[in-house]
C-alpha cells in the first residue's frame, strides 16, 4: 500500500510546519508527516522551512538569530488573509514539542535537515540525540538535499533511515542510494518517471516523491504502488487511495 506523508503537515489547508498542520494530518489518517528543521540562536531544533522567518511569520530575519523563546512569540500562520482569519497565531514548534505529541499516535516522521545554505553546528548530532531520547529510531526518516548531512547522520546512527532528496535527473538513483546506505529516495515527482520508480522498488529502494498535489499525479503513483507520496493535501490523497483500493 502506498503510504501518505503530509508535507509540512497538511500544508495545503493549514499553516505549514505548525502543530495545527500536524494534528490535521493525523486526523486525515495520513501515515506520516514531513517537516523541516533549523537551529535557533540558543541551539534548539526548531520546525520551520525557510532560513528566515519572513515568509511564514509576522517577524523578520534569520532563524539562527532568534532565541527559541522569541521565535515562539511569532505568529506562524502564512502571510495570507484567509488563513490569518482561521488560525489564532500558531507558533513555531520545536522538534521536541512535535516528538512529545508523537507519543499520542503512531505516525512516521520525515525530518528534512535544512543544511544546504546555512551551516548549523552539530544539528545532525542534536537530531540523532533527540531521536534516541524518545526511542523513535523506527519511526523517523532523515532526508536532505545536502547529502553530506544525511551520510553524517548514518555514520552517527545507522539504525535511523536516511533518504536523499533531489530535484534533477539522477542516473540509476537506486544504485546511488544503496551506495550511501539509504533505504529510499525522495525525488521531485516531475523527474520520477514510471520506469525509475519501478526499477528502484524492484531493487529494494523505496520511492517517496514530493510534493504531489494533483489528482492525476497521485493516481499515477497509486497505480504504480509507489512506496509513498508526500503531499500538501493528505486528506484528498487518502480519499483517492481508498477509492483506488476498493
Amino acid at each position: 500500500m502506498t503510504l501518505i506523508f503530509a508535507h509540512r503537515g497538511a500544508a495545503g489547508t493549514y499553516p505549514e510546519n505548525t502543530m495545527d498542520a500536524f494534528i490535521a494530518a493525523e486526523k486525515s489518517n495520513a501515515d506520516g508527516i514531513e517537516l523541516d528543521v533549523q537551529l535557533s540562536k540558543d541551539g534548539e531544533i526548531v520546525v520551520i522551512h525557510d532560513e528566515t522567518v519572513n515568509r511564514t511569520t509576522n517577524g523578520k530575519g534569520f532563524v539562527k538569530d532568534y532565541l527559541l523563546k522569541d521565535l515562539q512569540k511569532l505568529n506562524a500562520s502564512y502571510q495570507s488573509k484567509s488563513l490569518k482569519t482561521l488560525f489564532k497565531a500558531p507558533h513555531i514548534p520545536s522538534l521536541r514539542e512535535v516528538f512529545e505529541w508523537m507519543k499520542t499516535n503512531n505516525l512516521l516522521c520525515n525530518i528534512e535537515l535544512k543544511t544546504g545554505k546555512i551551516e548549523y553546528p552539530l544539528i545532525e548530532e542534536k537530531v540523532i540525540q533527540l531521536i534516541r531520547e524518545y526511542h523513535y529510531e523506527e519511526r523517523i526518516i532523515i532526508s536532505s538535499f545536502n547529502h553530506y548531512s544525511i551520510i553524517h547522520c548514518y555514520r552517527l546512527a545507522p539504525e535511523v533511515e536516511i533518504a536523499p532528496l533531489y530535484s534533477d535527473g539522477l542516473f540509476m538513483p537506486w544504485i546511488y542510494a544503496s551506495s550511501i546506505h539509504a533505504k529510499a529516495i525522495h525525488p521531485n515527482y516531475k523527474i520520477a518517471p514510471d520506469d525509475i520508480i519501478t526499477s528502484a522498488m524492484e531493487y529494494g529502494i523505496q520511492v517517496r516523491p514530493y510534493t504531489v498535489n494533483k489528482e492525476k499525479d497521485i493516481n499515477r503513483l497509486l497505480k504504480l504502488s509507489c512506496s509513498a507520496i508526500i503531499t500538501d493535501f493528505p486528506e484528498e490523497a487518502i480519499q483517492l487511495r481508498n477509492a483506488y483500493t476498493k
